[in-house]
């Protein structure tokens, strides 16, 4: 089973940028996007050319980026109260409650804001390999602790989608079902078997990851996974980076100065 979006494989300069030049440039671009006044309208057209423009350059698309990012969109609607409770010019009741302009305004803001910074965080993931990004967090100084943990979480995702597929494909090869009818029972009998299946999946992956640490406890792992020194970082990737949060940084201060009212 394999993800739907993920590190996609080319030679362009995006994809040849120092990993921790990448790493540190998404992580400015989401505070400048974070940090945008609500109803600075016209800086968002503008990060997304910005966005659109790297997407370009790395080979990958700015309308697949976009599509993409569309994914986290539906997480900003836990925001959807501030329609109804910020303090505001009623623009139209729904079912009793008042929508204002203030709240649908922060509340755009924020959509638009978190489709953004999910635009940027794919551009990392793909156009920078995952072990790549390992190392990048432990030349910045992150603990080496969190970026084992997260490491391993990578790599044992594989595990429990794998033991899901094999657990699905079973299920499918016993459902047997007559022409014209559904297989299975009642909904209280697919609930059952659902729950059997995850309690299944756990004991499965469970047993097959200690298997893949025993393994890798025969090859000579200690605790350390083992790893090349990272390169050296170049004047031109930093002067890149550094161009590239200029450019953020000079919409957002835009932003601040004159779109803000």
């Amino acid at each position: 089973m394999r993800f739907r979006e993920r590190y996609i494989a080319a030679d362009s300069p995006l994809h040849r940028l120092d990993a921790r030049v990448k790493l540190v440039v998404v992580l400015a671009l989401i505070v400048i996007v974070a940090l945008t006044p609500e109803r600075a309208w016209p800086a968002y057209p503008l990060y997304w050319a910005l966005l659109a423009a790297l997407a370009a350059v790395g080979r990958i698309g700015a309308l697949r980026l976009a599509r993409a990012a569309a994914l986290a969109l539906p997480f900003a609607l836990a925001a959807l109260t501030l329609v109804f409770t910020t303090p505001g010019a009623s623009v139209v009741q729904v079912a009793g409650l008042t929508a204002t302009d203030a709240g649908l305004a922060r509340f755009a803001a924020i959509a638009l804001k978190s489709w953004l910074a999910a635009q940027a965080a794919l551009l990392l993931a793909l156009s920078t390999p995952f072990a790549d990004m390992l190392w990048a967090l432990e030349s910045l100084r992150v603990p080496a602790a969190l970026v084992h943990i997260v490491g391993f979480m990578y790599r044992y995702l594989y595990t429990l989608t794998d033991e899901a597929a094999r657990l699905l494909q079973a299920r499918t090869a016993r459902s047997a079902a007559a022409l014209g009818r559904r297989a299975g029972g009642h909904l209280l009998w697919r609930a059952q078997a659902a729950g059997g299946m995850v309690g299944s999946l756990f004991l499965r992956s469970y047993e097959r990851s200690e298997r893949i640490y025993a393994a890798m406890q025969a090859r000579g792992y200690t605790g350390q996974p083992a790893r090349l020194d990272a390169p050296p970082l170049r004047r031109a990737a930093v002067l890149a980076g550094i161009g590239i949060v200029a450019a953020a940084g000079t919409v957002l201060l835009l932003a601040l100065l004159w779109w803000s009212g």
